[in-house]
């Protein structure tokens, strides 16, 4: 059975995340299981998470240790230095590639110069339709051209 074309990539981004968490502080596998299905509504898989932890602590972007949690220890997982480094220039430059998808995206206000992804407010002004955030970036964008006539 073929992989979807897609599925490389979900995976790819599914280990973006797993490192993310792991950003955030030290935690055990189910915490991460729970932080992905929780923040994305998408199970993570056993599976998955634990052939990823062990390749990333064979790299030694990883460390684990045993910790005592109820009546069974939970192994948890912590970036090492390294993959703290490692993990950071990785969220950078996907920010930089997300940032550069959105851009492509954006209007940008013609009253206040902020930029707006969804839900701009179009008005035909003089003929020209014109994208401002809001109806009052608008209506001050209207006022500013009587004022210059008036003037």
């Amino acid at each position: 059975m073929s992989e979807k074309p897609l599925d490389t990539v979900l995976d790819d981004l599914t280990k973006l995340y797993i490192l993310l968490v792991l950003h955030e502080g030290p935690t055990h596998g189910y915490g991460i299981i729970r932080k992905h299905h929780t923040r994305t509504g998408r199970s993570l898989s056993a599976g998955t998470l634990y052939p990823f932890l062990q390749k990333l602590e064979q790299q030694g972007l990883v460390t684990s240790e045993d910790k005592p949690v109820g009546k069974r220890p939970r192994r948890e997982y912590c970036l090492t230095r390294h993959g703290r480094r490692s993990v950071s220039q990785l969220l950078n430059r996907f920010a930089s590639i997300t940032a550069a998808v959105f851009e492509s995206n954006l209007q940008v206000c013609a009253s206040c110069g902020c930029k707006v992804y969804e839900g701009a407010h179009m008005e035909e002004i003089n003929g020209k339709q014109m994208v401002f955030c809001c109806h009052h970036c608008a209506t001050a964008y209207q006022n500013q051209l009587q004022n210059r006539t008036d003037n």
